[in-house]
């Protein structure tokens, strides 16, 4: 068998304003039809009742929850379970006072409530803000993105931490629920 050369390729036009234009390439090329945007590129949103429905029903279970605490007096005793950790080292978890707390927002006493648990309190206040920013975002038709840098989640961790140590430290004697 016999070895063939390739065959040779025509060279590229030099590029740049001193470029020779051939008759063939002085020709305009066709440009192609303009295609619409395909289907699936065009955002198709859902009807704002469905976008709605799932902040709805968490909304609808928080205010079943904080209803039936508001009902229920925790205060009482026979209610509720003890908190384990109480129970049976005598130490306070960071959600003692909790439903005590809840018990208060929900009768309006806003210092009884900080009193009972005060790291409660802010949570139902970081739940209240969370909550509208997810409506406004599903009423505007976008997703919620809620992804914490890690430092704002270390730095979260770290006050429960602090908080649980401190309430029961002798001095914190004003977290206690």
């Amino acid at each position: 068998m016999r070895h063939r050369p390739p065959p040779r390729r025509a060279r590229a036009a030099p590029a740049g304003h001193n470029a020779r234009v051939t008759a063939d390439q002085s020709r305009a090329t066709p440009r192609p039809p303009a295609v619409p945007a395909p289907r699936a590129a065009t955002a198709h949103r859902p009807p704002l009742h469905r976008r709605l429905a799932v902040p709805t029903g968490v909304l609808a279970a928080v205010a079943g929850a904080f209803a039936y605490v508001g009902a229920v007096d925790p205060n009482q005793p026979g209610h509720y379970p003890v908190c384990p950790l109480l129970r049976y080292t005598g130490l306070y978890c960071p959600g003692c006072g909790g439903l005590r707390s809840a018990h208060a927002v929900v009768h309006g006493d806003l210092l009884t409530a900080v009193r009972d648990n005060a790291l409660a309190v802010a949570g139902y206040a970081g739940f209240a803000v969370l909550w509208t920013v997810w409506v406004v975002c599903a009423v505007r038709g976008r997703p919620l993105r809620a992804t914490p840098p890690p430092a704002l989640l270390w730095s979260l961790g770290a006050l429960l931490l602090m908080f649980t140590v401190v309430r029961n430290l002798p001095f914190g004697g004003l977290l206690h629920p």
